[in-house]
C-alpha cells in the first residue's frame, strides 16, 4: 500500500526533511508519503465528511485570502476550484493517510494542502505535484495550522451530519411512532413491571412513550447544536492566532455558514477550543442517551413480537428474509436487532471519545481524528438505523387485539382495581388464591362473591378508563 498503489513510475517531491518518491499518478506529495510510510495501515481512513469539510473550509479560505489581498487572485482560484472537486468526491482516493496518525491530524491537513496544490498546479501549469505557483503551506494552509483546522473540520463534519441526516431520521422515527400511538390507541393490554404483570395500558400509551423519547432525542441534539458549532478556526498554532490575519477566522467562518446553512461561530476561547475536545464529548453523550433510547425500543418490540406461538405475541413484526439456515419457516427481528447492535456501537464509541477528550495536554488535544471518527460514525449509524427502525419496522408493526385482551383476563394484577373497595390485604388475597387455583381473578372474585356481579364485570372492564 503506498507507492504501489497506482503504477511503478515516481516522481520526486521535496519539503523541509529532503527529498521524497511518490507515485507519479498521485495528487498527494512527500508530507502524505512520508505518512503512509511512518503509520501502520490499519484500514481506517479520517471520515469522507470530515475530508469534505476539510476542502470546504480551504475553498472558503482561499476566497478570504485572496480578499484580504494575501493571495494572487489566480491561485486562490485554483485553490479553489480544486477544492470544490474534492468536495463533488472527485479525489477521495487521494486521501490516504489512516487513521491513527499524528494526533493533531497534521498529516491528514498536508494530505490536503498537497493535493490541493498538485490539482491546482496542474490547472495553471499542467503539471501535477510541486509546489510552484501555488505552495502547499505558504498558499493553500495560509492563516491555518492543522491545531485549529482540524477541530474545525471535525465540528463542521458532525453539524452538517446533524442537520441532513440525524435530525432528519430521528424526526422520521418520531411520526412513525405517533401514527402508531394513534393506530393503537384503543388496544388494551396489559403492562408489566419487573418483567412481571402489573395493570393494564393501552398500546397506544406504550407507543406514546416512544414516540416522546424521539421528540427529546431532537430536543437534547438540538441542545448540544450551539457549543458543536463554535469552531477553532484563528487560533493557529496554540490559540494565540499567531501569523493569521485578524479576520480571517471572522470571514472565513462566515462564509463556513453561508455554504451550509448552519449557524457557525467563532470561538469564545481559542485556547479552550483546541486544548479540550469538550464539545465533541457532550455531543456524544447526547448520541449515547439517544442510542440507549433506541434500544430501549427496539428491545422492547421484539419482546412483544416474539413467538409468533409461543412467546408473547402482542405484536406482529413485518416478516423480511428467513431467519434461520435450519430452522424452516422462522422469522426473526432483524431490524430491531440491527438497531441494538449500531446504539451498542455509539456507546462503545462514546467510551473512546470520554477517553480521548481527556488527552488535552497543555495547548492541545491531541486524539482529534479518533474523535472525529468515532463521533461520526456515531452520527451516522444513529441516522441510518432511526430511519431504518421506522420504514422497515415501526411502519408495518400491526398489534394482536385477541392475544393483549388475554393476557389481560389471566393477569393477577387485575385485583389492584378492588383495592378501593376491599382494601389491598383482601385484593391481595383473592390474587393469591387466584394463582393457586389457577383461575382468573375475575373467575374468584365472582365466586367469593365480594361485590355485586355487575359492580365486579364494571370494576374488571373499565380499569383504564380516565386514562383513555
Amino acid at each position: 500500500m503506498g507507492q504501489d498503489r497506482y503504477s511503478d513510475v515516481f516522481r520526486s517531491e521535496r519539503d523541509s526533511m529532503g527529498i521524497v518518491r511518490v507515485p507519479e499518478q498521485a495528487h498527494y506529495g512527500s508530507q502524505t508519503q512520508r505518512a503512509v510510510e511512518n503509520f501502520y495501515h490499519s484500514g481506517l481512513k479520517p471520515p469522507q465528511g470530515m475530508i469534505h469539510a476539510l476542502a470546504l473550509i480551504k475553498y472558503c479560505a482561499a476566497q478570504v485570502n485572496e480578499a484580504l489581498g494575501l493571495l494572487d487572485g489566480s491561485v486562490a482560484r485554483a485553490i479553489a476550484d480544486a477544492a470544490q472537486e474534492v468536495m463533488d468526491g472527485r479525489w477521495d482516493q487521494q486521501f490516504v493517510v489512516d487513521l491513527f496518525q499524528t494526533g493533531s491530524g497534521t498529516s491528514t491537513n498536508m494530505n490536503m494542502n498537497e493535493v490541493l496544490a498538485s490539482r491546482a498546479n496542474e490547472m495553471i501549469t499542467n503539471r501535477k505535484g510541486g509546489r510552484e505557483p501555488v505552495h502547499p503551506n505558504d498558499h493553500v494552509n495560509l492563516g491555518q495550522s492543522s491545531n485549529d483546522l482540524i477541530p474545525t473540520s471535525m465540528h463542521v463534519a458532525a453539524c452538517a451530519a446533524v442537520k441532513k441526516d440525524l435530525r432528519p431520521g430521528l424526526i422520521r422515527l418520531h411520526a412513525v411512532l405517533m401514527e402508531k400511538t394513534a393506530a393503537f390507541h384503543p388496544i388494551r393490554k396489559i403492562g408489566r413491571t419487573h418483567l412481571q404483570d402489573a395493570v393494564p395500558i393501552t398500546m397506544g400509551q406504550v407507543f406514546s412513550a416512544y414516540a416522546r423519547q424521539m421528540e427529546l432525542a431532537v430536543m437534547r441534539i438540538d441542545a448540544v447544536m450551539p457549543r458543536l458549532q463554535e469552531l477553532a478556526l484563528g487560533g493557529t498554532a496554540v490559540g494565540t492566532g499567531i501569523n493569521t490575519h485578524t479576520d480571517f477566522a471572522s470571514q472565513t467562518i462566515k462564509k463556513l455558514a453561508d455554504h451550509t446553512g448552519i449557524d457557525f461561530t467563532e470561538a469564545v476561547n481559542h485556547f479552550e477550543a483546541q486544548a479540550a475536545r469538550d464539545a465533541a464529548l457532550e455531543t456524544s453523550g447526547v448520541l449515547k442517551t439517544i442510542a440507549a433510547g433506541l434500544v430501549k425500543i427496539a428491545n422492547d418490540i421484539r419482546w412483544m413480537g416474539s413467538g409468533p406461538r409461543c412467546g408473547i405475541g402482542e405484536l406482529k413484526l413485518p416478516a423480511l428474509q428467513p431467519g434461520s439456515s435450519i430452522m424452516p419457516g422462522k422469522v426473526n427481528p432483524v431490524i430491531p436487532e440491527a438497531v441494538i447492535q449500531a446504539a451498542f456501537q455509539v456507546m462503545g464509541n462514546d467510551a473512546t471519545i470520554a477517553l480521548a477528550a481527556q488527552s488535552g495536554n497543555f495547548e492541545l488535544n491531541v486524539t482529534v481524528p479518533l474523535t472525529a471518527y468515532n463521533l461520526l460514525q456515531s452520527i451516522d449509524l444513529l441516522a441510518g438505523h432511526a430511519r431504518l427502525l421506522a420504514d422497515k419496522c415501526v411502519a408495518g408493526i400491526e398489534a394482536e387485539p385477541v392475544q393483549c385482551e388475554a393476557y389481560i383476563e389471566k393477569s393477577l394484577a387485575l385485583a389492584t382495581v378492588f383495592v378501593p373497595r376491599i382494601g389491598y390485604d383482601r385484593a391481595a388475597q383473592l390474587a393469591k388464591k387466584a394463582y393457586a387455583e389457577g383461575k382468573t381473578v375475575r373467575q374468584v372474585a365472582l365466586e367469593e362473591k365480594i361485590l355485586p356481579e355487575e359492580q365486579i364485570c364494571e370494576l374488571l372492564a373499565e380499569p383504564l378508563a380516565s386514562y383513555l
